[in-house]
């Protein structure tokens, strides 16, 4: 059986690696073979692109360049991973895909979401997920997390980006929010732990 692959969206510092991995642990704990992943990386050649990408010295980066980097790494980390892995009937979780590139560079680096929809769907080609978690943080508590977390994350060159940025990226996720109805579910992640991890396990449930 061909399995299914669910992404998971927010703005830096909503949580996303933490309710992966409460997922993981439980559907593992059920019997499901599920396996996570992230963007950018997940494959060699992907995670050197992350490394690019991340660089507090790449300050320079063009904005259309980024987008296309975004793409490039998608697509390799599709084709070499992602695919494989449905096809052997393994639920993948990913930490990111095409909505954040809608909504970081599409929208927060002012590309366009049409634009950059129209560069990723060629590198994907037209492959999206079965579901896709978001999780609704605003911008300030999501910083204030990752600062106050600095002694087990590293401050990458997103991290480090204005707080008028980030609100740009939270405005961008309520449009892409509303491209994609049919496969984007809301969750509060402002909520506790528990709370955010319960709610999200029981939109994964729904699908499996």
């Amino acid at each position: 059986m061909k399995g299914k692959f669910i992404t998971f969206e927010g703005t830096d510092g909503s949580g996303k690696t933490s309710v992966i991995k409460k997922i993981i642990e439980e559907l593992t704990l059920e019997g499901y073979k599920v396996v996570s992943t992230r963007e950018p990386g997940g494959v060699k050649i992907s995670e050197e692109i992350r490394d690019i990408i991340h660089d507090v010295k790449n300050t320079e980066m063009d904005p259309i360049c980024e987008a296309y980097l975004y793409a490039a790494s998608r697509r390799q980390h599709l084709i070499e991973k992602v695919k494989p892995l449905l096809d052997d009937g393994y639920i993948v979780l990913c930490d990111r895909y095409l909505d954040s590139s809608l909504a970081y560079q599409g929208y927060a680096r002012n590309i366009g979401v049409d634009k950059v929809l129209e560069i990723n769907n060629f590198a994907i080609d037209g492959f999206y997920p079965d579901l896709t978690i978001y999780l609704d943080v605003r911008p300030e508590i999501g910083i204030k997390r990752i600062y106050e977390h600095t002694q087990t994350h590293e401050l990458n060159r997103m991290d480090k980006e204005s707080l008028d940025f980030h609100n740009r990226v939270y405005e961008g996720y309520k449009i892409v929010s509303n491209m994609f109805k049919d496969r984007i579910r809301i969750i509060n992640g402002e909520n506790d732990a528990v709370t955010v991890y319960k709610d999200a396990l029981k939109e994964i449930k729904e699908i499996l």
